[in-house]
């Protein structure tokens, strides 16, 4: 009978149903992250995956990882197919290709943490300690390696848990670190046999009571009056926003957005809100220079800018009004989206396809804050720039206000841009600070210095939301350290896995 089986031997005997069983876990782990936002089911359905680590050789654990890996990035971002196919028009066969490729790649993560836990973890407490280690090493890993891909971190499905709390101290990893601890310490008091899990289940249960205990502390601090500021989603569908009989109604629809909100003090466009070059609407500028000069406002918008001289084109957020035209350019830029990492005959065929082929140039690492007439110094993020935490701590703790503005209409009625706004709320729990959040289609919103969001607007429609926005300043002890502590420790304790194992 299956009932009487081990699972080394459901293993050896079913290995593709073994596989697909994980493969199918993987993709259940997906609910736990926005828009479904079933927190409890991470650390839980993490559990198995562990115990069968536990019972694996390396090699068939990293085979587990993968199919793990798979099925999670499978239903997680298969957003990029309609990004790449229905609005990029790439063929259907590059398409599913690209998308497939990615999947199999962070799969490659996860493998690799089944080999490594399946190889050091052999007796309970190295167990416990070395699992969440590996797992949120290598989240971090592949967070910037190549560019990195975070997406899918664990961390990011708990901002309505109580673990939230750890954010501030410990940033979206350590968030991490703490479901991944939370699920091994579970596994090992369900192993454990007699008074032996309790010490297991006290673990299980702490991260959970640290998280809320350490959530009711405000790190930051109010600094000085509200601003009053407007958001504006212009709900351009993406594939009529770069036609030319769609310019001029999108010129005139954002520039009355200033004009019907004269008593806002500073004014929130998308990403590339304008579909056009700085150089080809210099006089269109000027009338929003005017415009929000009359009024005392700020305007900060998207658009393209052009450097003639160095024959480059940069994805900028500008600022005009009250303290004259300032530029953020964004830094961390898309594969395969904004440029691509691929050799010279790669280009020449995307060029004869018709397939986008040109790069974006990226900006500085350190570039100055927007600076608003009242003293405020504001941070910029742009699109995906939001998913790097330690890339934005330069900004504080003079910022006292977070920007992000995206352009998400690419993804369609996906779960990408609800995933997007997730991570949004992360960055301005971690470092104490409002975000303010401007997309072309949705998810606009407003979101507090606590992560949870204070208004936001329906997607695919024109929207025009005002609230007063507080600024912060101090510093949360994430601000001051970044990811550093969580991975040094990580790094640690994996290293001491190895020695130990090593010595065995």
């Amino acid at each position: 009978m299956l009932s009487n089986l081990t699972f080394d031997t459901v293993q050896a005997t079913y290995p593709w149903r073994t596989r697909l069983a994980f493969f199918l876990l993987g993709a259940l782990v997906m609910v736990s992250f926005a828009p479904f936002d079933l927190f409890p089911l991470a650390p839980l359905l993490v559990v198995p995956l562990l115990f069968a680590f536990t019972r694996s050789t390396p090699r068939q654990a990293s085979q587990l990882g993968f199919s793990f890996g798979a099925g999670l990035f499978l239903t997680g971002t298969y957003w990029l197919y309609v990004s790449v196919h229905v609005f990029g028009q790439a063929p259907l066969v590059l398409a599913i290709f690209l998308m497939l490729g990615l999947v199999a790649i962070m799969a490659l993560y996860y493998a690799a943490a089944g080999w490594l836990i399946a190889r050091f973890a052999d007796r309970m407490w190295p167990f416990v300690l070395t699992a969440p280690a590996v797992w949120v090493f290598l989240e971090w890993l592949r967070g910037w390696f190549l560019s990195g891909f975070p997406w899918m971190t664990l961390g990011y499905s708990q901002i309505d848990s109580p673990l939230a709390g750890l954010a501030p101290v410990f940033g979206n990893y350590g968030v991490s670190l703490a479901v991944m601890l939370s699920a091994s310490a579970l596994l090992a008091a369900l192993l454990a046999r007699g008074a032996g899990r309790w010490p297991f289940a006290i673990v299980a249960v702490l991260p959970w009571l640290a998280g809320f205990m350490i959530g009711t502390i405000s790190w930051t601090e109010a600094s000085g009056p509200a601003v009053r500021t407007t958001i504006v989603q212009g709900g351009v569908s993406q594939d009529r926003k770069w036609l030319r009989e769609q310019f001029s109604a999108t010129l005139d629809l954002y520039r009355e957005s200033v004009l019907d909100n004269g008593d806002s003090s500073l004014v929130v466009w998308p990403e590339v809100a304008i579909p056009s070059v700085v150089d080809q609407v210099e006089s269109y500028i000027s009338q929003l220079e005017q415009d929000t000069g009359e009024r005392g406002q700020t305007l900060v918008f998207g658009i393209l800018e052009r450097d003639f001289a160095a024959e480059k084109v940069f994805n900028s957020v500008i600022s005009v009004g009250g303290k004259g035209r300032q530029v953020y350019r964004k830094r961390h830029l898309v594969p395969f989206g904004e440029y691509f990492p691929v050799p010279d005959f790669v280009r020449e065929w995307m060029r004869l396809m018709n397939l986008p082929y040109s790069d974006i140039a990226a900006g500085d690492d350190i570039q100055p804050l927007i600076s608003l007439p009242d003293g405020n110094l504001v941070s910029v993020a742009i699109c995906y720039e939001d998913a790097y935490a330690a890339e934005q701590l330069y900004a504080l703790p003079d910022a006292s206000m977070l920007i992000n503005v995206s352009n998400d209409a690419w993804f369609g009625d996906s779960i990408a841009p609800h995933q997007h706004l997730q991570i949004a709320r992360m960055r301005a729990l971690e470092v104490g600070r409002p975000v303010i959040r401007a997309t072309n289609n949705g998810v606009s919103a407003f979101i507090g210095a606590d992560g949870q969001v204070l208004d936001r607007g329906p997607q695919f429609e024109f929207v025009a939301l005002t609230r007063d926005v507080q600024p912060r300043q101090g510093l949360t002890p994430f601000a001051r350290g970044g990811n550093w502590p969580v991975i040094s420790l990580t790094l640690l304790i994996i290293l001491w896995a190895g020695w130990r194992s090593r010595t065995k």
